[in-house]
């Protein structure tokens, strides 16, 4: 795969081709966190701790984790939170609250035109984009389709893991049975609209696109505008924008039906409907322009518009998409604004040079947006694009070296990747993952290097290939500790030293993520896990309404009901807000349902990230 396929191909062509191959796929909420602040029950172990693990009955765990395939429209707006911070309120009973106020949100469904004949109507029982992510129809078995679309709605995405945000969309993908309580409709439009928050805008866009137009609720509609304006495709409304335009309230619908008479090549249709819309004075300035921008680009009128930002103060999902569709740029300044998963449709938008989406591109990939051969992928095409004269320490040129240099030239590139200035460290581990793969175990590296490099391989999940390194890890080092929650099987007998080993005091973070991966992992008798529990004071059996959501899940073999709940025990982005104990229980659950490989992932980013 790292080869060419013939010798008569340019080196270019010979790089490009070394590089593997893969298709780059691609707001919000109250916070939904363990209670913190809740009394700790006598033991400190959780109840059933210790009990065998049953058979999932979903699939089988896979023998290696699983890798990533790759407003103007009310109640979806995205705004950045205002801080980092978890916003728990102690004792607050927050997944009852949500069964509680999720009794409201049945949509009815609007009429539309029959303009399909019956057999080529598609069906709203099962609705999702592959068969293959892993998740069984009965994902989400009985649970109330009410209580998760609320928690769809209430997801502040995206989360601070990848492999959790990337099991979460396989999970939102899968062609699921509708659970009781919600209709079909709402529940593409919940999941959608999740997809968009956490980045997925193709992804988005696409599960809406199953659904026929006849079959739109006012829900659906407002996940049809967020996934076209998330992919800067406005033209993506023009089957729904005319009913939608008559059903629904908001002034994005009529600017979407003029879009769509412009590019149908009715200028006059299109003009009027925007000045209709100026005319009532329900929208204007740069929202308005935007529009116009759209439907002078599509038709040959003399309405020049020029986009002026002074005076705007936030980007919203329409300024982005249209901005996007229309290739104006966007000023630096406000797109710092948005949240972090508009920086990741910026990393796919068409109309902007690779070069200009590098910084996003990287940051969609720590989100787990991209995949690692994706990343490679995309600096091969800018390093391909590149004069040969400005290629020389760019960052294609040192991929290129990690990938086919001898010696120790190799994990110099890597090294120079990992350390460059104003990179995201965790996006260069991605990046680098499969050149790691390739080098032997006996070259000799040590220290940093080989943490990096076990960190790399470990997060594009090529935890058998970083397995082989096992005898080169020093005890205690972050490389050891990442093959002691990562590997497929427990690589030596551990003990509590292997804890310790790691700590750099009673309030060392990794020490407690590692206590927790190997507890929930397994791979620690109760004994040593009861007394390393009360040394670094990890309430491992504090219970909460999350964690008894998450544990009925788990028992009930709902693979998918126990990642949505995982993901809700992970709304920050920065995993020095993720409690150790939530950790441990969301890699329990994983277990149950045959997730275990995810779970070993999640593990060892949490070390490494911490």
């Amino acid at each position: 795969r790292h080869q060419s396929a013939s010798k008569s191909r340019s080196p270019k062509m010979r790089w490009r081709n070394s590089f593997p191959a893969a298709l780059m796929v691609a707001a919000s909420a109250v916070a939904l966190w363990p209670a913190l602040a809740q009394r700790s029950p006598e033991s400190i172990l959780p109840p059933g701790f210790g009990e065998p693990e049953p058979a999932n009955s979903n699939r089988p765990a896979p023998d290696r984790p699983a890798r990533p395939a790759g407003d103007l429209v009310p109640d979806t707006r995205l705004t950045p939170p205002a801080a980092s911070e978890p916003t728990d309120v102690p004792g607050s009973n927050v997944i009852g609250d949500l069964i509680e106020d999720s009794s409201n949100n049945a949509m009815a469904v609007v009429a539309a035109p029959m303009d399909l004949p019956p057999q080529a109507r598609r069906s709203l029982e099962r609705v999702g984009l592959s068969d293959a992510t892993g998740f069984a129809p009965t994902s989400y078995g009985t649970a109330d389709g009410r209580f998760l679309g609320t928690l769809m709605q209430r997801m502040d995405a995206p989360i601070a893991s990848r492999w959790l945000s990337i099991a979460l969309r396989r999970s939102l993908l899968a062609p699921t049975d509708i659970p009781p309580g919600i209709a079909g409709a709402d529940w593409v439009a919940e999941r959608a609209l999740l997809l968009a928050r956490m980045g997925e805008a193709d992804m988005a866009r696409a599960l809406v696109a199953r659904v026929d137009a006849e079959n739109f609720t006012p829900r659906l509609y407002d996940a049809a505008m967020q996934a076209a304006l998330a992919t800067g495709d406005p033209a993506s409304l023009c089957g729904i924008a005319s009913v939608a335009a008559t059903t629904r309230d908001e002034n994005s619908w009529p600017l979407a039906q003029a879009m769509c008479a412009g590019l149908s090549g009715e200028s006059g249709t299109a003009s009027a409907l925007v000045d209709r819309v100026r005319d009532t004075g329900g929208s204007r300035g740069v929202d308005v322009l935007l529009a116009e921008k759209v439907v002078g680009a599509a038709t040959n009128t003399r309405r020049a518009v020029t986009i002026q930002w002074e005076g705007v103060n936030e980007l919203t999902p329409w300024r982005f998409g249209l901005a996007a569709a229309t290739g104006v740029t966007i000023p630096p300044g406000l797109l710092a604004t948005a949240g972090p998963q508009m920086q990741a449709w910026q990393a796919r938008a068409p109309l902007l040079a690779a070069t200009v989406r590098a910084p996003f591109a990287e940051r969609a990939t720590s989100m787990g947006v991209f995949s690692s051969a994706a990343l490679v992928d995309f600096f091969g095409s800018i390093w391909d694009s590149t004069d040969p004269a400005e290629r020389s320490g760019s960052v294609g040129e040192l991929l290129r070296t990690a990938y086919l240099a001898d010696g120790s030239a190799r994990l110099g590139a890597m090294r120079a990747l990992w350390t460059a200035s104003q990179a995201d460290l965790y996006a260069r581990e991605i990046l680098t993952a499969r050149a790691a793969a390739t080098l032997d175990p006996a070259s000799g590296a040590s220290g940093d290097d080989l943490d990096r490099i076990i960190a790399s391989m470990m997060s594009a999940g090529l935890d058998i290939q970083a397995a082989r390194w096992s005898p080169a890890a020093p005890r205690g080092s972050l490389a050891w500790a990442l093959l002691m929650v990562g590997a497929p099987r427990a690589v030596e007998r551990l003990d509590a030293s292997a804890v310790t080993s790691i700590s750099a005091g009673e309030d060392d973070r990794r020490a407690k993520f590692m206590l927790a991966a190997l507890a929930g992992l397994g791979r620690l008798s109760a004994e040593d896990i009861g007394s390393l529990a009360q040394r670094y004071a990890v309430p491992f059996g504090r219970q909460t309404s999350w964690t008894r959501a998450l544990d009925r899940a788990g028992r009930a073999r709902e693979a998918g009901t126990v990642v949505l709940i995982a993901a809700a025990g992970m709304q920050t982005r920065d995993w020095r807000y993720v409690p150790p104990e939530s950790l441990f229980h969301i890699i329990v659950a994983f277990r149950r349902v045959g997730l275990e490989p995810e779970a070993r992932m999640i593990a060892a980013e949490a070390l490494s990230r911490s």
